[in-house]
This record gives C-alpha cells, sequence and structure tokens, in this order.
C-alpha cells in the first residue's frame, strides 16, 4: 500500500481526498495545524473508511515536522491542500497570507527533494484565471491579475512548480485548478465545517435552511446571465477527491520532471438563483433570501473546459447538483444533531 502525504488532510477538501485515497487501495497521512478544521474530522474519516488515518498536528512551514513524518513513513507522494483560503481576509492580511501559503511550498517541495519523493498534486483555483474573456475556461486560458492576495499565492505557487521543474528537479507536478468544490460525503460523516459566517455560498444556503441564518443575500440580479445573478461551475467534493487520486495515480507513469495543469469542474455553469432553487427542491422548503446590490470583486460567470481532464485522467464528475445540495443539506443536518 502507496503512502500518500495530504498536507491540510483535515480540511474540507483535504479529508474528502484521503476517502477517496482509502478506496482506492492507498494509505494516506494527514498531517493539519487545524488552524480550519475540527479534530473531529479524524472520527468521521475513521467511521467511513474502518481506519485510523495517521495524523501530525502541526505547520507546513515547520521544515522539522515534514522532515519528521517523511522519515517516519516511505511517502510515493503527496497532495498539498494546506493554505489560508479566505479572500476577504488575504486582503486585508497580504503578508500572511504570502507567508503561509507560499513559504509552506517552498519547504515542502525542498523537503521532498531531500527525502526522495518526486510526486506532487497540488491544489490551485479558477480564481487564476479572473473574468476570462472566453467561455469554457481552458487550461490555455491566460491567467490574469489577481482579484486578491490569495489568488496571486495560488499563481505564484503555480509558478514556482513551474521553474522547479524547468531546473530539472526529480519532480513530477500536477496543479488542479478547482472551481467550486460544494457538497459532503453521503454518510454525512464529513462535510464543509466554516468557522464563523460561511464566505462560500452552499454552507450560508443551508445555514440558512436551518435558521442558523436569518436570510441569504443575492449579490445582484443584473449581471448578463440566464437570470441575472452570477453563474459558477459547482463540483461535488467527493468528484474533486477522485480527480485527486487520478493525479497521483497518473504521475506514476511520468519520469520527473514533469509538470501539468488541470480545470476540474463539471464543465456547465449554474447562476446562484438555480442553486437556490435546487436546494428547495432537495430540502422540500422555502428558502428566505433577498436580491442585494453586486460585491465588489465578484466575477460575472465562469466554468471549466474539461475536455482535458477527461482525455488526460479519465476523470468524469459522476454527481449531480442536486446530488449536492442533498448531500450538503444532510451534512447540516447531521451537525445540527451532533454539533462540532
Amino acid at each position: 500500500m502507496e503512502n500518500i502525504l495530504i498536507t491540510g488532510g483535515a480540511g474540507y477538501i483535504g479529508s474528502h481526498t484521503a476517502v477517496a485515497l482509502v478506496e482506492a487501495g492507498y494509505q494516506p497521512i494527514i498531517v493539519d495545524d487545524f488552524s480550519n478544521s475540527e479534530k473531529n474530522v479524524l472520527e468521521g474519516l475513521s467511521k467511513i473508511t474502518g481506519l485510523s488515518i495517521p495524523c501530525y498536528e502541526g505547520d507546513c512551514n515547520d521544515r522539522s515536522l515534514l522532515e519528521k513524518i517523511f522519515s517516519e513513513h516511505a511517502l510515493t507522494g503527496v497532495i498539498h491542500f494546506a493554505a489560508y483560503k479566505a479572500v476577504g481576509e488575504s486582503t486585508q492580511k497580504p503578508l500572511k497570507y504570502y507567508g503561509n501559503n507560499i513559504f509552506s511550498l517552498v519547504v515542502l517541495l525542498e523537503t521532498m527533494e531531500k527525502f526522495g519523493v518526486e510526486n506532487l498534486v497540488f491544489s490551485s483555483s479558477c480564481t487564476v484565471y479572473g473574468q476570462p474573456d472566453e467561455l469554457p475556461v481552458k487550461e490555455s486560458t491566460p491567467r490574469k491579475v489577481a482579484e486578491s492576495p490569495y489568488g496571486n499565492t495560488k499563481k505564484i505557487c503555480e509558478d514556482i512548480l513551474v521553474d522547479q521543474v524547468k531546473s530539472e528537479a526529480k519532480l513530477a507536478a500536477i496543479a488542479l485548478r478547482y472551481f467550486n468544490p460544494i457538497g459532503a460525503h453521503p454518510s454525512s460523516h464529513i462535510g464543509e465545517l466554516p468557522l464563523g459566517v460561511p464566505s462560500n455560498l452552499v454552507p450560508f444556503v443551508t445555514q440558512t435552511g436551518l435558521g442558523i441564518r436569518k436570510e441569504l443575500t443575492v449579490f445582484g440580479d443584473d449581471y448578463n446571465t440566464p437570470d441575472g445573478s452570477c453563474v459558477r461551475d459547482y463540483i461535488h467534493v467527493m468528484d474533486l477527491a477522485e480527480a485527486h487520486v487520478k493525479a497521483i495515480s497518473y504521475l506514476r507513469g511520468k519520469n520527473a520532471p514533469f509538470y501539468d495543469l488541470f480545470n476540474v469542474g463539471t464543465g456547465t455553469g449554474n447562476t446562484v438563483l438555480e442553486v437556490i432553487q435546487a436546494f428547495e427542491k432537495v430540502s422540500k422548503q422555502a428558502l428566505n433570501y433577498k436580491i442585494g446590490p453586486r460585491r465588489p470583486g465578484d466575477v460575472e460567470k465562469v466554468w471549466a473546459d474539461t475536455e482535458k481532464i477527461t482525455r488526460e485522467l479519465d476523470w468524469h464528475p459522476k454527481y449531480t447538483l442536486e446530488d449536492s445540495l442533498r448531500d450538503s443539506w444532510n451534512w447540516q443536518l447531521a451537525l445540527s444533531k451532533n454539533p462540532a
């Protein structure tokens, strides 16, 4: 059984990827500082997988911790999620984001090189595209000036990977540019756990549906979209997790140095109002929402061209928008019975 290190493995996407790795026959090993996740996620993982997944508590900027993990486990690959990710906060505390998101990748790459671990899957984002000139977005679509320090750290980290590969380093890396992950594991044992007021749409929808939030504001209904609200490509987190398994497996057949990147989305855009309608359908209740003014910095519409990842990795999304919202709602109901 091959050992795969998951940095930020107790987080939303990381924890679901741990499940997908186990199901594919890999042994995940988690490192997480729990700054944006809860330790009871490990209990959820145990319930789903029947395993006690090794977990180290600490920061990926901590070189000695990473070296300890690499020396204690014969790793064949790394999936790097660990990063600060709140777009709004990044505009207020840019140095926090540059210091953590970029330096942690540098420390990780140096540690991988020291221990002879070549394969890396990097968690990137569709934020690197900004508001694209053409849709759907292809991997060849030019990156634009980032709207936030968070988005800029993803661009810089991609550039670091490219430069490291160009240097003929023993690195085989894939950057996955996520679109909008939603949903939860169908068991409702793990899911998205936003701290404080959610910055993402679907947790705000489910919390409003349960009465935790008084109402949801839709930011703008006058965009050039089918119903005037913003369009995004919403992908189920388990489909996204599966893309990481496909990527780490794909790297096994590549000789370092190697680099490639893939969009991970459904290939379909949905408006905010369509998400609300789908939620009302699966939850069988009306959602209290209002139309508000546009939010500064919001991209009008973006969705992925997924032809490349389908062709190269043989990856296909399995879940529909309604599936995603049903799983998110069931996760919210489970949380209300067993608060984190």
